[in-house]
Formats: C-alpha cells, structure tokens, sequence
C-alpha cells in the first residue's frame, strides 16, 4: 500500500487539536490508521486527541492479529480509551468535558475494518466513484436520516458542528464498526471535518483520482481546505491499495 498523512492548524484556530497516525511495516502488524478530532476547549481537545491516537497505536501494537473477530477487537480498544480519557478528564477541573472523535481503520487480508465514534470521516474511492463508508455522529446526520432536511440544507446548516458522541465525554460509549472487501486500486481516505466541511466530495474525488501519489492528494487537500477559508483544523490520510 501508498499512504499519505497531512494535517494542518487551518487558518482561524489558535491550536491544531487533530491527531493522527499511521502503523505501516511493523512485522506481524496489519496497515493501521488513526484520526482524531479533539473538543473541549482551548488546549484539552488537542490533549484528548493525542492521547487517544498515542492509546490506540499502543494498543494496536500489542494486540493479538490472529484474532477473526477484528471489529470486536478494535470495539475493545476504543472503549478501553474513552475510559482512559474520561478518567484523566476527571483528574483537573480544566481538562472536565474534553473528548475527541476517533477513527481507527484496518486493512488485512483484502478486508478494510473500521472502529468509529465522532463526524470524522472515512470514505472509499473506487471505479472513479467516492462513497462515504462511515455514519456521522451528529446532530446534522441524524436529521438527515429521518428527512428533517436535505443534504443541501446540512451544508450550512447552524448546527452541523454538534456531534452526538465522543470518546472521552462520558463513561459508557456506543462504538460503530464497519468490515468492508477492498480491491487493487481502491482508496481509502480518513479525515476531519476540517476537511469535509470545506470541500464537498465530488471535489475531493477529482484531486484524489487524478493525483497519482498519495501525499500530494494530501497536501492538494489540505491547501485546498484552507484557500477555501480554514476554518478549522484539517487532517487527511489517504492509502491506495
């Protein structure tokens, strides 16, 4: 696999609070991405994001890859994170209500498993065609779900910055998963809202199936992001199988 990885503060925010990070090469260890979006006021969304990608590649690192039961393993290790966070948050009165979305993204034997709690994103690029793989966990999503608006409404809508579930927030955490079959070719794009709230996708499908490289769609993506204005911090990991 071409992976690239690219994030960037934006233009507005005083603080880059994504995290990201990639687990390629290591023997015995499958492709591994992570990405998080971190909330909770000045400095403690940058520290849960860190935290919970600084966790998971930890854990990910010592888990037992002959497991069939991926999606329950990367359950697993998100829930233990959110318990580590949303204990540390409880430590200062300053780091009270931090949290961060998370995505963590397997590949292993032609199969993409997917661990998933936020509006941070993961799409799949194939035939010239992009499809979003991941359910947001938004107040936005869900309006969308049940016909409250449309998706043209959702794009400037007031509140689609408001995410129903976090890691870090509270106690117990709802963990989404996700098994897909991958072919040669496709593309695997995981990113933050920095990203999807900026650039719409059949824009984001045209930089990623005519860039050959996978960091240069990165870098085209995030500079892209923030010509548009850089409203928030932005973060992309692009793998082309």
């Amino acid at each position: 696999m071409k992976y690239g990885i690219k994030t960037d503060r934006g233009l507005k925010r005083q603080l880059n609070e994504d995290n990201c990070n990639v687990l390629v090469g290591y023997p015995g260890i499958p492709v591994c991405f992570v990405i998080a979006d971190g909330m909770g006021g000045h400095q403690c969304g940058e520290v849960a994001s860190k935290q919970a990608v600084d966790s998971v590649c930890n854990h990910l690192l010592k888990s037992d890859w002959s497991t069939e039961d991926i999606p329950e393993l990367l359950k697993n290790i998100i829930t233990t994170v959110n318990n580590e966070i949303y204990n540390f948050s409880l430590l200062d009165i300053s780091t009270q209500g931090m949290g961060t979305t998370l995505i963590i993204t397997v590949l292993k034997n032609r199969k993409l498993y997917i661990g998933h709690v936020g509006d941070s994103r993961v799409y799949l690029i194939r035939n010239k065609t992009i499809e979003k793989i991941t359910w947001d966990h938004s107040f936005i999503e869900e309006m969308l779900k049940n016909g409250s608006i449309t998706k043209d409404e959702a794009l400037n809508h007031p509140k689609k910055n408001l995410i129903t579930r976090a890691v870090g927030c509270e106690p117990e955490l709802q963990v989404d998963t996700y098994e897909i079959d991958v072919e040669e070719d496709d593309v695997i794009l995981l990113c933050t809202d920095g990203l999807s709230n900026m650039i719409a996708e059949d824009e984001i499908l045209d930089i990623i199936i005519n860039t050959k490289d996978p960091q240069e769609a990165c870098d085209t993506l995030v500079q892209n992001a923030n010509n548009k204005g850089g409203e928030d911090n932005v973060t992309v990991i692009i793998g082309k199988i």
